[in-house]
């Protein structure tokens, strides 16, 4: 996403927290998230204070904010850039994630199977067509209705972050659009477990799915699935 789009967003906001460091720091977030901003991107303090009509000290802000998250990077005099995750990184999001997903499905009452089939159907349309982007975001989308079925923002607000991590880390996949393609239809099986009421299966089915998922992410870095010890 240009600057130019950014300024844009920012215009469209009238809410008074539209200039706060913790709003921007949000739409930052968001779009890392969608995949708008990709790793490496410098962010520029001067275009983007502009853009969102705040002060360089506001915006710096919001860079602390992310970069605490691992979202963006500060490298001396070269400025704050989009993080590009490694090895350590990887493991870090899975071990949240093998905690956070499958004790949800196991226990949130709120999930809605009807959203995460018609999630589905969007990213098998998407994998027909060869839109991987596409495709990516149906399938960070699942996830994310997984976790709003707790009911639970503080555990919505994580979610948010892994997410952005996860469009990151799966830039490093851009190449292999088949490392998401398989995934539409474990992520469809889920959906039948947890329509059945199948959750304890459901949550086991998951937690192998990401450990699957893990071990192909380092597999690509270039390190040993097998000398990860969680």
């Amino acid at each position: 996403m240009t600057h130019a789009a950014l300024a844009g967003i920012a215009a469209r906001s009238e809410a008074t927290h539209a200039h706060t460091a913790a709003w921007i720091a949000e739409t930052l977030r968001s779009k890392i998230a969608e995949g708008q901003l990709l790793p490496g991107s410098k962010l520029s303090e001067q275009t983007l204070a502009q853009a969102f009509g705040v002060s360089r000290n506001t915006l710096r802000e919001a860079f602390t904010v992310l970069a605490g998250e691992h979202i963006v990077t500060r490298i001396p005099n070269r400025g704050v850039l989009v993080t590009s995750p490694g090895i350590d990184g990887v493991r870090e999001i899975y071990s949240v994630r093998r905690i956070l997903e499958p004790a949800a499905v196991r226990w949130a009452t709120g999930i809605n199977v009807s959203s995460l089939q018609e999630i589905i159907s969007e990213a098998r349309g998407a994998r027909d067509r060869g839109a991987v982007s596409e495709m990516a975001t149906a399938n960070q989308r699942f996830h994310e209705t997984l976790i709003r079925g707790t009911g639970s923002t503080l555990l919505q607000e994580l979610m948010t972050r892994v997410l952005a991590q996860m469009r990151l880390v799966f830039h490093a996949m851009s190449h292999a659009p088949d490392f998401h393609s398989h995934y539409v239809e474990q992520n469809a099986e889920l959906v039948e477990l947890l329509a059945k009421g199948q959750r304890e299966e459901a949550a086991q089915a998951l937690r192998g799915y990401l450990d699957q998922a893990e071990a192909e992410l380092l597999d690509h870095l270039g390190t040993d699935p097998a000398a990860v010890t969680g």
